[in-house]
């Protein structure tokens, strides 16, 4: 699937994902391939990005996601 993160000044990462996992408002969860469409609200975190290359990680203070069709949108402060 395919993942940005977007800040307000600049793009922290645009690429493929395996697995991508989130600190949500509710508690930590997880996307992968096919996911249902989501709109989600983020807390404070760690954004973990799983790809064949290898395993990123990004600090989050708040965020919202929205995701359909292996595209998915972080925004984030």
């Amino acid at each position: 699937m395919n993942v940005r993160i977007i800040k307000p000044d600049s793009t922290l990462y645009e690429g493929d994902a395996r697995l991508v996992q989130l600190p949500g408002t509710d508690g930590l969860f997880e996307l992968m391939e096919n996911h249902a469409p989501i709109i989600a609200s983020l807390r404070q975190g760690v954004i973990r990005i799983v790809a064949e290359a290898g395993e990123k990680v990004f600090p989050v203070n708040a965020g919202v996601l929205k995701g359909q069709q292996n595209d998915i949108l972080i925004l984030i402060q």
